[in-house]
């Protein structure tokens, strides 16, 4: 099936990385949710992109948004063929291990961690019925046990090390379905989150993402950490 018959959905797609990652999947040919909390933010993305670019409204924070969202995508185009988990937050860069607050570690784990899962419980049944699906979780290589070297920004790092293990969970569950489950680290990119001065434009940043939506049908790549197309260390 090409592209074109497959339809995408994007959380955080509304800015930064989540916005170039909606066009780049469009350029391919795929019809794609732009998912944002505010429908007006994300109806502006797509008059920029042309019309493969749908807004929805979708709070991952919220239950009771992510199923009405996903009522909303199902009951007009059928399918969720692909499912990018992008958005994120990191509001502790300022704290260490021995310095967080509980209420900033559940904040970050509820849109980084949990937000993806409320996705994926939603979304990716529909995609093992089917035969086939592209799960992408954006993570970092913050999250990494073999890279990390800090306790600086310890929500984020944790919320991505928990990020890392549901999508080696969810890879293992869904083994021989047709649906390939992998994680991207963008790199530090310019956006809302990486700021000004990262070294990476978004659109270097989507390119991983955007590689792992995308995988052909036959090719059994799932389970792996990626950055800039190739694997890194859990």
């Amino acid at each position: 099936m090409e592209h074109g018959n497959r339809t995408a959905l994007v959380t955080g797609g509304a800015r930064g990385l989540g916005t170039e990652i909606c066009r780049q999947l469009a350029h391919r040919g795929l019809r794609v949710l732009v998912a944002a909390r505010k429908r007006e933010a994300a109806e502006e993305v797509c008059r920029g992109i042309g019309p493969a670019a749908v807004p929805l409204a979708l709070d991952v924070t919220s239950a009771a948004s992510v199923a009405e969202a996903v009522r909303e995508a199902l009951g007009r185009f059928g399918t969720i063929d692909v499912l990018v988990n992008n958005a994120g937050l990191s509001v502790d860069a300022s704290r260490t291990a021995l310095e967080l607050d509980e209420d900033t570690l559940r904040t970050t784990l509820d849109t980084n961690l949990v937000g993806a899962w409320r996705l994926a419980e939603a979304v990716v049944p529909g995609m093992a019925r089917g035969g086939y699906g592209r799960v992408v979780n954006v993570t970092s290589s913050y999250g990494s046990l073999a890279l990390m070297d800090s306790g600086r920004r310890p929500a984020y790092r944790i919320s991505k090390t928990a990020l890392n293990a549901l999508t080696r969970m969810l890879a293992a569950e869904l083994a021989g379905t047709g649906v390939l489950v992998n994680a991207a680290d963008p790199g530090w990119t310019r956006s809302g989150m990486g700021g000004s001065a990262a070294p990476r434009g978004p659109e270097e940043g989507a390119d991983t993402p955007v590689w792992l939506a995308t995988l052909p049908e036959g090719d059994g790549t799932t389970g792996g950490l990626f950055a800039e197309r190739k694997p890194l260390p859990w």
